[in-house]
């Protein structure tokens, strides 16, 4: 999936998303945004059992805006796989106006690129393989990894952002 537009930092025309990496004072309204699209359900899941008493990676976390209003965001988190740093990427979320132009993926793709950047090996993620497989992600082959809870494991996607690094990856995931 090619996005819609490219979201830059410092864009020049005034409706199209500005994306930074997430500051601490994005905390309250990303977390807003994040609630509207998933509602209070989403702290049923296990994927939120890997965030739960852990911080985002603010660095590699991602925020959008549009006339300084919060349109979209991506967060990413610290984990382990066995014994191997990894990432654990969402939730992310779009403001419904601007949902379908391409802004979810340029989230996704920015957020991939300043972890390859930043050293990581490895993403990992709950999500549409059909949405996700798009931007790189695959599924997890089956019994080599351990989520802390039940998940359908044709959800369950990684993105090996050093060739062959997948290959050294497997175990209980936790943080």
């Amino acid at each position: 999936m090619t996005p819609v537009f490219l979201a830059s930092r410092t864009s020049p025309v005034p409706d199209l998303p500005v994306l930074t990496a997430e500051r601490p004072e994005d905390a309250a309204a990303v977390g807003a945004l994040i609630d509207a699209a998933f509602g209070p359900g989403r702290f049923a899941k296990t994927a939120e059992r890997l965030r739960e008493g852990n911080h985002p990676l603010l660095d590699i976390s991602f925020t959008a805006r549009s006339q300084g209003e919060l349109i979209g965001c991506v967060r990413m988190w610290p984990i382990r796989i066995g014994e191997r740093a990894a990432v654990f990427l969402g939730p992310f979320a779009v403001d419904p106006v601007w949902r379908s132009r391409g802004l979810g993926a340029t989230l996704i793709t920015t957020a991939c690129e300043a972890a390859t950047a930043a050293g990581h090996d490895l993403i990992l993620l709950v999500g549409d393989q059909p949405y996700f497989g798009t931007l790189g992600f695959s599924m997890v082959p089956e019994r080599r990894i351990v989520m802390p809870g039940p998940v359908d494991p044709r959800r369950v996607l990684w993105r090996a952002l050093v060739p062959g690094a997948a290959d050294g990856f497997d175990g209980e995931v936790r943080i």
